[in-house]
């Protein structure tokens, strides 16, 4: 493994190292599971708009924001907001440095969780099962059950901590230069077999063709949600990851390969979901609406109506699986990085660690849907709670630190500095606009509408 001069601190190997690994971190769930159905929902063509506008611009400034600030410092997000603040440190942003390192072990637990899922129906589709996964009540018969969503949530868990031990390049990079071409290439597959069935294209039209009658306020602030789970921000990974990067590497055009393999996954996942669905629902939208059940509910009832339908639903969750692992990798390296630094761990103790932890926590998680069923707040799930936690409130919140702390607290032009070092940073005028202004205006609308949505403030 490469090291840092002085210190044992592991490096990706280079660019691509970096580029891979970080865009592994970032397709995950978010783009394949949760874009399209947000997409179906606010618009579908001027939603997709709204988010690539969005992405050139908030996505692109905060991506470069955290992956420099732990390059700058080489550590993870509480020691990156410490050393960063320097001379000016402040008992808030200190709290913001932590608050980015909360954000993975809340959401670690879980993922895991739907991540044995996601093996269970890959199992299940490569045994033939089509008939019995698309049958009504299947995927609630079986979250409801005691003791057999857990026993895939281990399973799951287990691949990620096999390559969290081997370390950053050896593990974390090696894992993802395989799965990201191989995630890719099933992606695309899966579009071409989607975008080829009767009556897919008034799905095509309808994702792809802005209908600006559609554009709403609602369709600005879900799309800027949406970038959080799709580019990893808020979550300390970035942070982590950067703090790995050599100094050579250039953070800009990084950010923007990041943004492309991210963004390619998202409209590929598009393809792949809303064609086909409006060809399974007749043309009808409404069928997309499904939400959180999509996946494991709507997805094998369209795949049970195709021809290899079993063939193409494997290819399917083995892609899913991909994704939701190197993101998951990602979520992990994140808290094992921060252990680490802060409790002077080393990285086997603190990966064992954060195996207990999301045994401990996701459990509850599993029984949440079963046998602990009565447990709610606000209507809530124990999984749904934390997932409202982490991603809903303390992710743009932890965001919106970041953008104070370097726009604010210390100043553009120290980061900027560190930037030119390896760039030309010729998006530098958008970076500071962002960064001062964009950004935490548009987090504090993302963070009040999300929270009062929830609690039944207000329709989105």
């Amino acid at each position: 493994m490469s090291q840092q001069a002085g210190g044992d601190r592991g490096l990706f190997s280079g660019h691509f190292g970096f580029v891979i690994a970080a865009a592994a971190s970032a397709v995950g769930l978010g783009n394949i599971w949760r874009f399209p159905y947000l997409t179906a929902k606010y618009g579908g063509g001027i939603f997709l708009l709204v988010y690539l506008i969005l992405m050139l611009t908030f996505g692109y400034a905060l991506i470069v924001a955290e992956t420099s600030l732990g390059r700058s410092t080489r550590l993870s997000p509480v020691g990156a907001y410490r050393a960063y603040a320097g001379s000016k440190h402040s008992p808030f942003l200190s709290f913001g440095g932590w608050l980015n390192a909360i954000v993975p072990m809340l959401i670690f637990p879980y993922y895991c969780l739907i991540g044995g899922w996601i093996i269970k129906y890959l199992v299940e589709f490569s045994m033939g099962k089509v008939g019995i996964l698309a049958g009504d009540g299947y995927f609630g018969g079986f979250i409801s059950d005691t003791w057999e969503p857990v026993l895939w949530h281990l399973a799951f868990l287990g691949c990620t901590l096999a390559v969290i031990l081997k370390g950053v390049e050896k593990g974390v990079e090696k894992a993802s230069r395989v799965m990201m071409p191989l995630l890719l290439l099933l992606a695309a597959v899966v579009a071409v077999y989607s975008m080829t069935r009767p009556g897919a294209g008034a799905g095509i039209y309808y994702y792809l063709v802005p209908d600006f009658s559609k554009l709403s306020i609602m369709t600005v602030v879900v799309a800027c949600g949406q970038l959080f789970f799709s580019l990893s921000i808020g979550m300390g990974i970035l942070i982590t990851y950067g703090s790995y990067m050599k100094k050579d590497v250039d953070v800009e055009k990084a950010t923007n390969r990041i943004q492309i393999m991210d963004t390619l996954v998202a409209l590929l996942a598009g393809l792949m979901i809303i064609p086909a669905v409006f060809a399974f629902s007749g043309g009808e939208a409404e069928a997309l609406n499904a939400g959180p059940a999509l996946m494991f509910v709507t997805i094998p009832k369209v795949f049970n109506s195709m021809g290899f339908g079993g063939a193409i639903g494997t290819m399917f969750f083995l892609m899913v699986f991909f994704a939701a692992l190197t993101s998951n990798i990602s979520i992990m390296e994140a808290c094992v990085s921060t252990l680490s630094d802060e409790l002077h761990w080393s990285r086997r103790t603190s990966a064992l660690f954060m195996t207990f932890e999301a045994i401990a926590l996701g459990v509850p998680c599993s029984l949440g849907f079963g046998p602990w069923s009565f447990i709610s707040v606000a209507g809530m799930s124990i999984l749904d709670m934390m997932d409202f936690t982490a991603a809903t409130v303390l992710c743009p919140f932890a965001a919106l630190l970041t953008c104070l702390l370097i726009g604010r607290l210390v100043g553009i032009d120290k980061l900027a500095l560190d930037i030119k070092a390896s760039s030309a940073f010729r998006r530098e005028k958008i970076f500071r606009v962002c960064i001062a202004w964009l950004a935490p205006v548009i987090l504090l609308i993302v963070l009040v509408s999300s929270v009062a949505a929830a609690l039944g403030w207000i329709k989105m």
